[in-house]
């Protein structure tokens, strides 16, 4: 499976590029898969259905099945965070898995970049950004493209990794 990131500050822009960057790589006819990394706590499930009460009740995995999808759940249980590369052997066989977030892991990234959040650029600090897709002007020697121009990113990054 090839893996490629999104990455950037707060409100930078990384989600609604990975949206359009999904659906740019399935119109192209790939198997892409994404992993999300929050840094705050998140439950997918809510309290009282079924699902919350098995996890609530000690169960370590919650399998939660329908006719439509089907979604495993994990509990820590005060045991410390999987490694990326741990959590990329989980997902089934894709040609492309697009991660947002982990901004540190060593994965090539894009990072998306928004004049409104007042950050410095992460490129200059980070050797796996290879690219800076912003909304604005950016100082940058590495490839800059329009945040909003998917189809270009989505060249981008499969030139790099060889799709």
């Amino acid at each position: 499976m090839k893996v490629y990131g999104v990455t950037g500050w707060k409100n930078a822009g990384k989600t609604g590029l990975m949206e359009r960057l999904v659906a740019e790589f399935t119109a192209r006819g790939l198997s892409v898969s994404t992993i999300k990394h929050a840094h705050h706590t998140t439950d997918v499930d809510q309290p009282g259905t079924d699902s919350h009460r098995h996890r609530q009740a000690g169960a370590r995995e919650v399998l939660l099945a329908s006719p439509h999808r089907w979604a495993l759940m994990a509990e820590l249980r005060d045991a410390p965070e999987p490694p990326l590369e741990e959590l990329l052997t989980r997902l089934s066989p894709v040609d492309l898995v697009l991660i947002e977030g982990y901004k540190s892991a060593p994965h090539p990234k894009v990072e998306a970049h928004r004049a409104e959040t007042g950050k410095a650029l992460l490129a200059g600090e980070n050797p796996s950004i290879r690219a800076v897709a912003a909304d604005s002007p950016v100082e940058t020697a590495l490839p800059r493209f329009d945040l909003d121009d998917t189809a270009t990113i989505a060249d981008f990054i499969a030139r790099d990794l060889g799709l």
